[in-house]
């Protein structure tokens, strides 16, 4: 009895072990350390710590954004989704011998393989994603924002519409963004992880604001729904930030 006791624990092992392996092989990478729950700001993350590029921390803790985005898809999306983006960006750059900075290969990425571009856009696309959003955010954007608004669309809910709308049509993957183009904003929609910086998006322009419409960024709570995950993410949209980007 005793030693079948010891072979089912050993089965028992072996099998969450090989669940965690897959898991890990699933993101990209098997984590050597992931950031802590509440992952507070400026602290140093444990994973990838080799490699030109590295996963930034967030500026708030991963249940900060409830209800309207939940603490484990923050988690996952943050350690698992953007952390994989890094690795395969570092992996790629090895092995091509690529050394530029990451503003440098989005604005150029022509030049580069697709495996740069794909993860490239990953790791760029979420570090600038994660500083729009703040606990107790959303409202109406003031000053020179809501100026900038009023003088491209005509009100804040007309921008919000629009904005909404290419978030929501966008087919497959993708992300909606909010753009200055010569002085005059405007909006549209990238696929995968392109975005409005790259030298073959067909959306050109400075990003300002944006928001993730990959399912991984909303499915946990959201499921199919869409349109409900982009109409609750204006309630977390830090304008603070999107002031310094415009």
């Amino acid at each position: 009895m005793k030693k079948d006791s010891q072979q089912n624990g050993r089965r028992d092992f072996l099998k969450k072990s090989a669940l965690l392996a897959a898991a890990g092989l699933a993101s990209g990478s098997i984590l050597t350390g992931v950031a802590s729950a509440k992952n507070i700001p400026g602290e140093i993350l444990p994973a990838n710590t080799e490699g030109k590029f590295s996963l930034p921390a967030l500026p708030y803790a991963y249940d900060a954004l409830e209800p309207h985005i939940d603490k484990t898809t923050m988690e996952i999306h943050h350690t698992k989704h953007h952390q994989a983006y890094v690795n395969n960006l570092n992996k790629a750059c090895e092995e091509g011998k690529i050394d530029a900075s990451l503003d440098d290969i989005i604005k150029n990425i022509s030049k580069y393989p697709m495996a740069v571009r794909n993860n490239g856009g990953g790791h760029w696309n979420h570090s600038f994603f994660w500083k729009l959003m703040k606990a107790n955010g959303g409202g109406a954007p003031s000053g020179k924002v809501a100026e900038a608004i009023n003088g491209s669309f005509g009100s804040f809910d007309e921008m919000k519409n629009k904005f909404n709308d290419a978030a929501k049509s966008r087919f497959g993957s993708g992300w909606a963004w909010l753009i200055d183009k010569n002085g005059k904003l405007e909006i549209g929609s990238t696929p995968n992880q392109d975005n409005p910086l790259m030298d073959i998006s067909d959306l050109k322009g400075k990003p300002i604001l944006s928001v993730d419409v990959w399912e991984h960024a909303y499915y946990l709570k959201y499921q199919n729904k869409r349109a409900d995950y982009v109409t609750a993410w204006w309630n977390l949209v830090n304008w603070e930030e999107v002031a310094k980007n415009l």
